[in-house]
């Protein structure tokens, strides 16, 4: 690799972990919950709150080796870790370590599609919620697979929330039959 996207040291020893691994999953997404190595530090990889992944202080600019880590992610309690069969790294997430950049809705089912190219029906198994600030901003997440959650960005939410609907006191929407509520519909009126 040269320029932003080498990737060295311990980092680039995982690297070719990782593609081993990938190469595993090359059948469906690789199963990383199944996999329980030895932790073996930390990594310099921050996960932007944009989706940006940042290596040494320099973003990963081929979407391929994104793509790639984003498949071998995992989350333990708080904490996000890059995972193989043989080894296990830690890396920084500042939000979500994905980001729902648009949806389709077909038959009921509101599918989202995150920067990673993952496709994520809402639904039971991956629903939506949103989280607001002390100022009222809204952060509205779907989650991606086992814990890992997608931050719905701006427009995506705005498109969101023209979809929505009052039920029972609350303003939400609907996928896969079941509601997702957004706010409290007293609070629209505010």
């Amino acid at each position: 690799m040269a320029g932003q996207d080498r990737v060295t040291g311990s980092a680039g020893n995982f690297l070719q972990s990782a593609q081993v691994a990938a190469k595993e999953g090359k059948r469906g997404a690789p199963p990383v919950h199944l996999w329980n190595p030895p932790f073996c530090g930390d990594i310099d990889i921050v996960i932007k709150r944009d989706g940006t992944w940042i290596h040494e202080g320099t973003p990963i600019g081929r979407q391929g080796l994104v793509k790639l880590f984003a498949s071998i992610l995992k989350k333990e309690g708080e904490e996000h870790f890059l995972v193989t069969p043989v080894e296990k790294v830690r890396l920084q997430v500042e939000d979500a370590p994905f980001v729902a950049v648009d949806f389709d809705v077909a038959d009921g089912v509101i599918t989202f599609r995150t920067n990673v190219d993952d496709l994520v029906g809402a639904g039971p198994d991956a629903p939506i919620r949103v989280e607001f600030s002390d100022e009222g901003e809204p952060s509205p997440y779907v989650e991606v697979r086992r814990g890992l959650q997608a931050l719905i960005d701006r427009k995506s939410f705005y498109r969101l929330v023209e979809l929505g609907e009052e039920r029972d006191g609350q303003f939400g929407v609907e996928s896969k039959c079941t509601f997702f509520p957004i706010i409290d519909a007293d609070a629209l009126s505010d």
